[in-house]
């Protein structure tokens, strides 16, 4: 099963201040708004999403379609189908944000499973 690019996305209190730190680790901005609460930033293939006040807990974040890069990948397998797949498998979904779905047939679409352990795992195709 292929989940596209992989990064590891952060709840912050202060976005200046963490973009401010991660940047003391050689990270460079990659992505994001801050006027809209949230940057993206990465170091190598390492990618880190740092978001203010837009979720609880740290979140493994997963983009079909992308790459590292977030490049278009020519073939990936689609958000929905991968749903179905993990549905079947019996993994828990956390379905309490109504921003995220599934519903279209095709294009951007997300969901969030939920480790056996509480960690969410967000899966967000952007194309």
């Amino acid at each position: 099963m292929d989940l596209g690019a992989f990064s590891i996305s952060l709840p912050v209190k202060d976005l200046a201040a963490s973009a401010a730190f991660y940047r003391h680790l050689g990270f460079k901005d990659f992505g994001g708004n801050a006027e809209h609460g949230y940057l993206i930033l990465k170091n190598g293939d390492h990618i880190i999403g740092l978001f203010e006040g837009m979720f609880d807990k740290p979140m493994l974040t997963f983009n079909p379609g992308w790459d590292q890069n977030a490049q278009e990948l020519p073939t990936f397998t689609d958000v929905r189908a991968l749903k179905a797949t993990l549905k079947g498998a019996g993994v828990q979904f956390d379905e309490s944000d109504p921003n995220l779905n599934t519903d279209g047939p095709s294009g951007p679409a997300s969901f969030v499973v939920v480790d056996p352990d509480g960690n969410p795992i967000l899966i967000d195709q952007h194309r």
